[in-house]
This record gives structure tokens, sequence and C-alpha cells, in this order.
């Protein structure tokens, strides 16, 4: 490798990549092959446009560092077929996005998940969750510095990246084209976050922001008081889970009065009305330093950052069961959630000679508290008013650590590799429930009137909430924790052949071991007289917090005599495993050759051998269990033309996988609590097989600027879809999984990046000489779909522990894919339209910038329509309509105190688009799944360096 002069690649394993939006990936061979007769200049003599020295219309914009398996560049010019070209996106085979450090600032968004919204070809569903060119998340892999990251989300492998901030994430390389160095399940792409590296200077850098959300600021929301320290984040002990809730499924089933008595009460039960919410903000403290020990330098960087938000959604929560979408539930619901993200980042570097070692250590806390309240005169079998209330509390925290090594043992052969270990956790203890009836009468017979003071506008209850045996159970009360280790370990090298044609090698090794523990412990309060019995009069008029004090938890039926009967809690599994564990171990070896086959025309082929042990063992059961034992022969390659001097084809074809997220196998039920709908996984699933195609057209006709066009088309065998379903007209939608028995998807992508010098449109004016005005665009088009013939595929629908005959002659928990698809409709999350632009002026000589920014995302399906209840039609896709949002960032840099102040104004949601998850029915009517509005953020952040 190289000696690089700025020491901001110290911590960095990879090839100096320039462009500041979308780049090429340097491949796992190395530097790419020179021809025998290197120059400057190209075949006709005329100068190369790429090689030519910027001018001063052309900023430079900081290198991009990418840290990966197989990336072992040493960031030289690269010559082909005559022509030196210093862009590595023109050098390297595979196609990919990268956001810089640059790039992330000038979206101006909070974190990497919202960043990424801007790449071609990639939106984001459910809180984080990246789709590549309308493949779900489960088609993509996450990787931090190159090695894989364990999720914190019970319903999915994959990590939300909305966890991880942006002030910690240097770059992020989406790469969607296969290369062997990778792991081998890759679908639409795979995404790679690389962690900053250190300066070339010390510094010392403080930060913060305040933001207001015209839905939620100074408005009405929901809180609960919790613990001391819920305001960072951290649960001080209020919500500690006691022994004998951890015991219970080894028990009677039954946690008498005297236990239950123990769990905290009035902190996490009283649901509380705020009708002045806070402002949000964020803060952040960043250090390095440089150290020159003899030839060597060591580097240390460190980082630590907060943030506190509120967002209120006030929501329509409607469903049907019916052919014509006649309503059954129409629910009004107010819900507050209080997010707080603590994270820190620490690295060391030492580069001695042309060898590079760091370790990188990343800490991230995620914590949503969550505050719901919900009411309906409409629902099924409807008797009145009903309230329904809910508290929870959702912690999530992921560590890694990470020793990575680049070698240069000799001018041709390079050795890097990596170890990492991490570890997710999700802790979810007392979410908490409580379901009221409002009644101008007592239980017991007695009138109750009303004073006609309500507190509240909405819904009015002419009498009293009370807890009856209407809704059974009257109370809940769930604890869930999740756990995950994830060990990794890679090695890569390659070696370079000097012939009349230089070709190089490459080889690695992979290996992976994960471990998942997951726990879902679900109690009911009744009374002792069993059966969901609720509290007899008057305590059944209590509100939470007074209905579990001691009083009634030991005289629950005061009517009856003193200590007639108790409250107590009864474990309640849901038909389900209480606890799975699951594990994933993964052995692989890949080789690669990399070579220019004639004048302009270079080769990459490897091929990768893959081989999986995937398990999910549940508890509580007896049967469910699942273990997918597969190994697979991935081939890859990829051809790239260089047929002009600022032109080039690439073409590409690879073979991938994707297996089964533990949550998808695991026959556990579980409440996505953003969807309030119940998921509940399919232990007969089985890996699906990818076979990918893609070519694409780039022209690059000024340095930085450029063109693009491609195209892309992908078979998936043994697609997993999503199904809902209902199991009874008074049961609640729930989403199973299934497969199906192929689909496929293809569309194109367009792209251009082009920036216009002010100054000669402006001559004479001093303001606009420096400036330029930027121009990002780009276009994906994308349709799926999906095959569902005769094939017999798992019956989400059917218990798990059922042996009865399957449908259609199908077996055992098996029926028609016909059954439980429509034929022809699109993948899940996918859009068929996809958009995203970029306008603004920006100072090339200092930080003064402005961006609008505009997104469009088409109608995605969410979830497949259920069957009707007679089993032989189905209703309409849920679908999302997220529609157009409009952005506006204003950054200023400002030189005060002897150090660099950036003032950050940001407008965001501008068009208050609304959040919309429907189902259309034949006759036109529409069932709002989820409907709420979404506000306009506007935030003001000050940021110093010294």
């Amino acid at each position: 490798m190289s000696q690089r002069h700025a020491f901001a690649t110290l911590l960095l394993l990879s090839t100096t990549l320039v462009a500041p939006a979308a780049l090429a990936q340097t491949n796992g061979a190395g530097a790419p092959a020179q021809t025998s007769t290197p120059a400057t200049a190209s075949p006709s003599g005329a100068a190369d446009p790429q090689s030519a020295a910027p001018t001063s219309t052309d900023q430079q914009e900081a290198p991009v560092e990418v840290s990966a398996p197989g990336m072992n560049g040493d960031g030289a010019d690269i010559v082909v077929v005559g022509r030196n070209i210093p862009n590595v996106v023109r050098a390297t085979p595979q196609i990919v996005s990268v956001l810089s450090t640059a790039d992330i600032a000038r979206t101006g968004e909070g974190d990497i998940a919202g960043a990424l919204t801007r790449v071609t070809g990639l939106s984001v569903v459910g809180g984080g969750f990246v789709y590549v060119r309308g493949l779900g998340d489960r088609y993509s892999s996450s990787l931090l510095n190159g090695s894989p990251l364990p999720s914190p989300e019970p319903l999915r492998r994959s990590v939300p990246l909305d966890i991880f901030p942006t002030t910690i994430v240097g770059s992020a390389l989406v790469q969607k084209t296969y290369s062997v160095n990778y792991p081998g399940e890759f679908g639409g792409g795979v995404i790679n976050l690389t962690t900053k590296a250190i300066p070339d200077k010390n510094f010392v850098q403080v930060g913060g922001s305040i933001a207001a959300d015209d839905s939620t600021t100074s408005e009405l929301g929901y809180t609960y008081h919790g613990g001391g320290a819920d305001w960072i984040g951290y649960d001080d002990g209020t919500r500690k889970v006691p022994a004998f809730i951890r015991n219970a499924p080894k028990g009677s089933g039954i946690i008498p009065a005297a236990q239950v008595a123990q769990l905290s009460n009035a902190s996490t039960t009283l649901l509380q009305r705020n009708n002045q919410l806070p402002a949000n903000w964020s803060g952040e403290i960043s250090g390095g330093s440089v150290y020159d020990i003899g030839s060597s330098r060591l580097g240390v960087i460190a980082s630590l950052s907060a943030s506190n938000t509120f967002r209120t959604r006030s929501a329509v929560q409607q469903d049907s069961v019916s052919a014509d979408g006649t309503l059954r539930n129409d629910f009004r619901t107010l819900l507050t959630d209080n997010r707080i993200v603590a994270n820190a980042l620490i690295g060391l570097g030492l580069e001695f000679g042309e060898n590079t070692v760091r370790w990188t250590n990343v800490y991230i806390h995620d914590t949503l508290k969550q505050a719901r309240g919900s009411a309906a005169e409409l629902y099924n079998n409807a008797s009145g008013l009903r309230f329904q209330q809910n508290t929870n509390w959702f912690e999530r925290q992921l560590i890694e650590t990470q020793l990575v090594g680049e070698f240069k043992i000799t001018d041709a052969l390079k050795v890097d590799a990596r170890g990492a270990y991490a570890n997710s956790k999700r802790n979810a203890p007392y979410e908490r429930q409580f379901d009221y009836l409002c009644s101008a009468t007592t239980t017991n017979g007695y009138p109750i009137t009303s004073d006609g003071i309500q507190q509240a506008g909405g819904f009015q209850c002419n009498g009293a909430y009370q807890v009856t045996q209407r809704f059974t159970p009257f109370a809940s009360i769930i604890f869930s924790e999740l756990n995950e280790d994830l060990w990794t370990g890679q090695a890569d090298a390659s070696y370079k052949i000097d012939a009349d044609r230089p070709i190089t090698l490459s080889a690695g090794y992979f290996y992976q071991d994960t471990k998942r523990r997951s726990s879902r412990l679900v109690f009911n309060y009744q009374t002792s007289r069993g059966g969901g019995t609720a509290p007899g009069y008057p305590y059944n008029l209590l509100r939470p917090d007074y209905l579990l004090s001691p009083d009634v938890l030991n005289n629950a039926c005061p009517l009856d005599g003193t200590g007639a009967c108790t409250i107590q809690l009864q474990f309640n599994t849901q038909a389900g495993a209480y606890r799975y564990d699951a594990k994933l171990n993964v052995h692989a070896g890949y080789v690669q050759a990399e070579a220019e086959a004639f004048d302009g025309l270079r080769a990459v082929i490897g091929v990768r051998y893959e081989k999986g042990d995937e398990r999910v063992t549940p508890f509580g059961v007896t049967t469910g269990g699942t273990r997918l034992r597969n190994d697979y022969f991935l081939p890859a390659s990829t051809l790239t033309w260089n047929f002009a001097p600022d032109m080039q084809l690439r073409a590409s074809a690879a073979k991938t996988i994707s297996r089964p997220q533990f949550r998808e196998l695991a026959p556990q039920q579980f409440r996505d609590p953003d969807s309030d709908r119940l998921f509940f996984g399919n232990p007969l699933l089985r890996d699906s097989e990818l076979y990918n195609l893609e070519a694409r057209y780039e022209w690059f006709f000024k340095r930085d600027q450029r063109f693009t066009l491609a195209g892309f088309y992908k078979r998936i065998d043994r697609p997993i879809e999503q199904v809902g379903f209902y199991t009874g007209a008074d049961d609640r939608l729930q989403t199973g999984f299934t497969y199906l028995p192929k689909a496929v998807l293809y569309g194109g992508e367009i792209e251009l990046q082009k920036y216009f010098p002010l100054g000669d449109l402006f001559a004479g004016s001093d303001f606009f000489a420096t400036r330029r005005a930027l121009l990002i665009a780009n276009y994906t088009y994308t349709k799926s779909k999906i095959t569902a013939d005769g094939t017999c595929v798992p019956n989400p629908a059917v218990d798990f522990r059922s042996t009865g005959t399957g449908l259609a002659g199908c077996g055992s928990k098996l029926g028609p894919a016909g059954l439980l698809f429509r034929d022809g409709a699109p993948l899940t999350g996918q859009s068929d339209h996809l958009v995203n632009v970029q306008v603004g002026i920006e100072d090339k000589e200092s930080l003064s910038q402005i961006t609008l920014l505009f997104n469009y995302a088409s109608d995605r399906v969410t979830n497949r329509g259920p069957s009707n209840l007679g089993g032989n039609t189905f209703q309409p896709d849920i679908v999302e309509h997220p529609g157009i949002r409009l952005d506006l960032v204003a950054r200023q840099g400002v030189k005060l105190l002897g150090g660099e102040f950036e003032i950050k104004a940001e407008a965001r949601n501008l068009t208050r688009t609304r959040y919309n998850e429907s189902q259309t029915f034949a006759s036109g009517k529409e069932v709002y799944i989820n409907r709420y509005n979404l506000g306009r953020v506007f935030s003001l952040g000050v940021s110093a360096t010294f």
C-alpha cells in the first residue's frame, strides 16, 4: 500500500475513492491490472478528461474511505489501454454507490438510513430497513468496516440502519453487483458502513442542535413517568424483571397476588397527558490525535453523542374481514414515541511502513419509550365506547469490537485479515395494556351520570370507564428479551503475476458464528376465580395504578366479602413458543482472478463456496424446530469495456442466496409496535436462490460529473413473502411467512451528476465568483412478478403443530401457492418508481451550501391481502403510499475565536406528506390500516472544531 500523505486514511483498510456520490469499489484482487504500455494520452492522442488536472471549477472533495473485505488496493492511478485513469469509479469492475462524509452532510440527515434514501434505487421501509431496488431488507446485508452486524430486532436478522447516527459514519457504500469476496447472502445489495477515520491533525469538535416538529412540539401527546433515568434512555431499576417472572414457564402458570404486588406499578401503568411536548435536541463531542513513534504513526479518535426526540402520531387504524371492505374495527389512536439515542466510537490505528493495523469499537444504545391511547365505538361485537391504553419500553443496544490488519508482504503479495465480535440486545420489559369500556351503568346495575365536563376532545364517554368481562383479558403485561452474539473472521490475499498482461489472483476464507436467544413471556391479569375474570365493583372503575394497588390485588371482589378473590397473573404462551434459541454457522472460501483480456476489456471471474448450518429451537412446544444445512457454489463475473476515453460498459452475472431469518422460522408470536400487527414464524421455510444479471453504461464527461444508465434482472427461486390472515372473525390481523415457487424482478436506473459554475453566468459578482450550482438526479424503475401456481408451499394460517392433511391434496401444513398469493402480484416492499433530486448552490472555497432535496416513492405493498374467512378469495393487498417529500438544508461555515464553526438549518417534510397504509376494495372503498399526519420538522444546529 502506497504511503498516504493525508493521515485521514490511517484507520482505513481500503483504496481511496474520490467521487462523492456513486463510485465503483476496489475488488478483492487488489489493484486493477495495468497494461504493458502505460501512458497518459488516449489512443487518439487527445487529452483524457479524466487525467487532466482539475480546473478552478473542479472542486476537490475529500477522499472517500471504504473498509471492506478484499479491498486491498493501493490507491494509485490505474492505466488501461494506454490511458491513465485516476478515477477509481472507472478503474474497478463492481457497480456501487457511495455516500462520502460530504454527501452525508449535504443531506443533513441525522441517521444513515435517511441519508441512504438519496442513493439511486434505495428506499427505507418500516423504521430504518433499507430496500435495494425493491428487494426487502432480508435480501440485503449490512456490514460495519467489512464485518457483519447482528440485529437487535426480533422480526429481522438485518440491522435497522436508523440506529447509526451520521456523526460516526465516514462513508456508506452500497454494492449492487455481487463479488465473491462478500458473503453469499446477497440479493438486492450489500451496505457497508465505514466508521470515521483519524484526521491529519489533532482536533476537538463539539456541537448541538434543537428541533421542532409542528405535529408534536408543544402539542398534545401521551407519556408516563417510568424511571428516573428515562430521559437518557437507561432504566434505573424501575423495570427490573423479578425471578418469578423469568421462571414462570417452569411453574404452575399462575403468579399469586403477593408476587404481583412486587411488580412496578404506577410508574409504568399511569398514562398521562402532556399538552406541551418538549423540543428535540442532540449533542456531540469528538476528538482525535496523531502521534509519531519513530517511523510509525499512531492515531486515536473518539466520539460521543446523544439525542432525545419526540414524535406524536394521531392515527386512524381500521380493518375489515369482509369481501366488500365493511369495517370491523375503526380506532382513533394517539401515540407518542420518545426516542433517546446514545453512541460512542473509539478507534486506534497504527501505520508502520506500508502496513496498517486498526482497532475499532462502536457502542450504540437506542431506546424507545412509547405511550399509546386508542378509542373506538366500532369494533367487533361492539358494546359501547372502548378505550385501550399501552405503555411500552424498547431498549436496543449494539456493541462491536473489530481488529483489522493490512499487510504488504512484497510488491506482488498483499494480505489482510479482520476479526470481530458483536453483541446486540433488545429488552422490552413491562409492555402493559389495559382495556376499558365506557358505560352508563356499573357492572351491578347502578346508573352513572356524567357531569358533562370532559378534559379531552374526540370521543366523549357518557358515563364512566370500567374494566369488565367484555374484554378478556382486561389487562396484560409482556416481558421480552433478545440477545445475539456474532463472531466473524476473514482473511484475504492477493498476488499479482507480472506478465505481458498482468493477472491478479486472490483468495479468501470467511467464518461466521451467530447465536441468538429470544424470549417473550406474556401474562394476563385475572381474578383468582380464573377465566380472565375482572375485579368487581367499585374497584373496576379505578384507573390502572389504583386497579393494581395492594388493596385491590388482595380484595378484588369486595361485594362478595373481604378477601373473596384476589388479582393474579396467568402465564399465556399464545399458541406458540415462549422462547427460541437460534444459531447460524457459516464457512466460506473464494478464489478470484482479474486480468485485461484484450485492450480495454477487463474481466473479473470468481467463485465462492459457502456452507451454512442454520438452526432454530423453540421452547414450550413439542415441535416446530428447524435445521437447514446447505452448501453452494456461487460464481460471479464482471466485464468492463473501456471503449472510449470517457465512457465504458459493464456487464455482470452472479448467483447468490438468501437464508430465512431466525424470526421467520421461529413459531413465536410477536407484536410490531409500529404497525400494531401480530407476526408468527413458519418452521417450514427454505433457502432462496437468486440469479442476477446487470449491464451498465457510464459516461464521465468531467471530473466528479457523470451520466449512468443501467438495467438489471433477477430471478428468485423460493422467495419468502409475508402473508396476512385472520384465524377468526374476532381475531386481529396476523402476518405469517411462506415461500413462493419463484419470482422475477427487473428494471432500470438512470443517474446524472452535474456542476454549473456560476461565476461565468454572473460575471463581475464577487458572491458568485467562487460558487457553483449542483444537480444530482436519479430515477429507478422496478417491476416484479411472483409466480403463484399449484405448487405446494407452507401455509402460514395452519397451526405449526397440525398433523392433518393440507389444502387441495398437499401435505400436512401445506397448500397450493395459488390459494395463498395472487399470481403476478409484485413483491412486498417494491415501489415501481423511485426519484431523488438534489438541487443546490455551494461555495468551492469555503463551507457555504444550500440544498433542496426531493424524494418520491410510488405505492408499495407492505403486506399481502389476507384470504377472506371463507378461504376462497382474497382481500386487496395492504399498500403504503409514500408520496412526495421535500427537504431544505443550509450549511454555513464561520471562522471565529480560533475555531471553525458550522451553522446548519434544516426544514424537513415541507409537503407535510402523511403516512398512509390502506386497502382499496373493488367497490372503491378504502380501509385505512394505518394513517396519520407527519409533521414538518425545523432544526438549527451549531458545531465548532478547534
